[in-house]
């Protein structure tokens, strides 16, 4: 029975098929947003959230690069690669919300990332429409799992992982996206070129408010949040980060070069 927040996250985690999972994220923050839910609650997440059996998980490097033209399969291998990532921004979202609760976080704090929840699942059902228009569906191809790889590594701590996939791989998202765009748009695809417009609109709020609680539990906890974040990235983050960035998506979400200059030094040096 769904008493509390965290018992509605715990529910979404729970779900393994993606477009039930989807649709349980959304009527969730519905029900939140309405106040039908109002407490948070205390009911703690699984290790891993439950996946339906396809698509089959395979190390990064064994995954197929996609390439963008007007040949269908290269569009559908990235728009299922993009899907993949909204599922596990799904989990990642309500994982965050039940998974430590012991931080004196606000109430705004579950407000903002209740919301980005109900984003993911509307991203994942938008390219899963797509997938759909294209004779396609989420699972026909394999996927890897170095989202929820990042999680597994920041579940000790609600600095580190606000630090890494907010801030480091949601960020690289909006390095990315506008590329991805236009090489949709220069295919023909406008369709999939909204939705990825949507998408890296929505996602820069989601950067932003990764920054956002960021910077308020360095300050709840004494810290400097430059030099927390540049810490807890070479800790937590394998490999090293990697221009080009844009720089006016980063703004928007309130990451200035600042944020991220050092891996602009690191690269000149290598």
């Amino acid at each position: 029975m769904i008493l509390t927040l965290s018992d509605a996250a715990v529910a979404v985690l729970d779900t393994p098929e993606a477009d039930r999972k989807a649709r349980r994220s959304r009527a969730a923050a519905a029900d939140w947003r309405a106040q039908r839910i109002s407490q948070i609650g205390d009911a703690m997440p699984p290790p891993r959230p439950a996946r339906p059996e396809v698509p089959l998980l395979r190390p990064p490097r064994e995954v197929a690069r996609r390439k963008i033209n007007p040949n269908p399969a290269g569009r559908i291998a990235l728009l299922h690669a993009l899907a993949h990532i909204e599922l596990n921004a799904i989990d990642l979202a309500w994982d965050i919300v039940a998974r430590f609760p012991d931080e004196g976080l606000p109430r705004a704090f579950y407000d903002d990332w209740v919301r980005v929840a109900d984003e993911e699942a509307k991203h994942f059902s938008l390219l899963s429409a797509r997938l759909a228009d294209m004779g396609a569906a989420y699972g026909d191809l394999p996927a890897h799992d170095g989202l929820w790889e990042a999680s597994e590594k920041t579940a000790h701590d609600l600095l580190a992982r606000l630090a890494i996939v907010p801030l480091v791989l949601e960020a690289r998202g909006l390095d990315v996206t506008p590329a991805m765009i236009g090489k949709l748009q220069a295919a023909g695809d406008a369709n999939s070129a909204a939705a990825l417009q949507t998408i890296y609109t929505e996602e820069i709020g989601h950067v932003a408010t990764g920054s956002r609680w960021f910077e308020w539990l360095c300050t709840a906890r004494g810290l400097a949040p430059l030099e927390t974040w540049q810490a807890l990235v070479r800790l937590h983050f394998r490999g090293r980060l990697k221009p080009p960035f844009n720089a006016a998506g980063r703004a928007a979400a309130g990451l200035g070069e600042a944020w991220y200059g050092f891996a602009l030094e690191e690269e000149q040096e290598a």
